[in-house]
């Protein structure tokens, strides 16, 4: 409830409306219209709070900052599942590699033969008369 809330922090009811107006603060509501302030949108509101008071950042800096806050929560997670498909990518490759031609990371156009004993070269095969 916005009154129990305001209290808490030590703030008038009105600044929590005017939050949430701004779209800073979004609490959920109950069917008779009530506000429900979970405790993410406390966590959100102590930022916000924190942001106005001590560093003395006015509504438009905090939306400005919460939504680099936001995208930068974002970005993090995008490349958390870019890290975990790498990962997951290296170890079905790695798994691959009882099957050279499967466990390629780059498919090559002809086999290559790598010579077994040091010193032994061995000639490339002759190029066929097909053109590209």
């Amino acid at each position: 409830m916005i009154s129990a809330v305001a209290e808490m922090y030590g703030i008038h009811p009105q600044t929590l409306r005017l939050y949430e107006r701004e779209g800073l603060l979004l609490p959920s509501r109950t069917e008779g219209n009530t506000r429900l302030y979970t405790e993410e949108d406390l966590q959100r509101l102590e930022f916000i709070l924190n942001l106005a008071r001590d560093l003395g950042v006015n509504i438009s800096g905090i939306a400005i900052i919460l939504q680099m806050r936001e995208r930068m929560e974002e970005m993090q997670r995008q490349i958390q599942d870019f890290v975990k498909y790498i990962q997951q990518e290296v170890l079905a490759r790695a798994t691959a590699a009882a099957d050279p031609a499967k466990g390629m990371i780059v498919p090559l156009r002809r086999p290559v033969i790598l010579p077994k004993e040091p010193g032994v070269t061995v000639k490339a095969p002759a190029k066929s008369g097909r053109t590209r």
